[in-house]
């Protein structure tokens, strides 16, 4: 296949390119290498993809650049694209409706116009709103702008899938973390206090759990969405076990030979109180299930932050 995959210089964009390289495809990766975080660190995602003969990256904004001369001739695309954050959504709505919306509806139009076979988009857990506990017939209703525009975002696909016949398929990640995890991300943050002996700030009481996806699974699934006819299906993709806050920073804390502190402080609106995947449907009908335990991948992700600072 020839797959087109934007914000392939991302967190969970860098390893899909990775992983379909690997499995021999041809991979166009588009990034505009915005400002939310530095452009060094997604530069180093990349450093295995760009020597391979079979990856072209397009540095192109979606909202602006002319996107079907760089679509035309490919079997999928995967849209990894997005401004994430919930709290930061509050203070920059425009930059969110832009990105998260905005540019989808060009990419869709450029797809339908080149004839695209299959369109997958990344969604996540948070349009389901503070808590998200059971299949994707729940209820969906957001509690921070990002979640809104990310709702938004599916809604207009199902629009053009209505009246224009757009084939895709709409995958739920559920807190996504592991090696090449964004600096704004929570684990990222934990372990780089930890490595400096500063405090770590908790928001809330601890307690607040996630059905986290280690990035290797949630990479799985959406190969496995791929590789599926499109059919206008969302699916949930979520770690096999919730873990309490409090608790990770633990492992996150004994994988690294720290002790940590904890700083409390006002739980901060926009943020999620619960999320335990149901998956039963990406199980029957994608064949996929999470294979790696919060222990193992909260280790791995310690020990790339530990690597890429040089070790202790």
């Amino acid at each position: 296949m020839r797959v087109v995959v934007t914000g392939a210089a991302g967190f969970i964009g860098s390893h899909l390119v990775d992983r379909l390289l690997e499995d021999g495809h041809d991979v166009v990766g588009i990034d505009c290498f915005t400002d939310y975080y530095s452009r060094t660190d997604k530069e180093a995602n990349l450093v295995s993809a760009l020597v391979q003969p079979r990856f072209e990256l397009v540095e192109a904004d979606l909202r602006s650049a002319e996107l079907e001369p760089v679509l035309d001739g490919a079997d999928a695309i995967v849209n990894q694209a997005a401004t994430p954050g919930l709290v930061l959504s509050w203070d920059d709505f425009e930059r969110y409706q832009s990105c998260n919306l905005g540019a989808l509806q060009r990419l869709v139009a450029a797809a339908m116009a080149v004839g695209t076979p299959h369109l997958v988009q990344a969604s996540t857990s948070s349009v389901y709103g503070a808590e998200a506990t059971g299949p994707e017939s729940s209820p969906a209703h957001p509690v921070s702008p990002y979640g809104v525009t990310k709702l938004a975002a599916e809604q207009l696909l199902h629009a053009y899938g209505s009246t224009a016949g757009l084939p895709f398929t709409v995958l739920r990640y559920f807190s996504v973390y592991g090696p090449r995890q964004r600096p704004d991300m929570a684990y990222r943050i934990f372990c780089e206090q930890l490595l400096d002996g500063r405090p770590i700030t908790v928001y809330g009481d601890g307690r607040q759990s996630r059905s986290n996806t280690y990035v290797s699974d949630c990479v799985d699934a959406t190969v496995a969405a791929l590789h599926r006819a499109p059919d206008a299906s969302t699916f949930n993709i979520g770690g096999g076990a919730e873990v309490v806050l409090l608790n990770a920073v633990e492992v996150l804390a004994a994988e690294l030979g720290t002790a940590p502190v904890i700083e409390h402080q006002p739980a901060r609106r926009g943020d999620q109180r619960r999320t335990s995947a149901d998956t039963a449907k990406a199980r029957d009908l994608l064949g996929w299930e999470p294979k790696v335990a919060p222990e193992e991948g909260l280790g791995a992700e310690a020990a790339w932050v530990s690597d890429r600072r040089g070790g202790r």
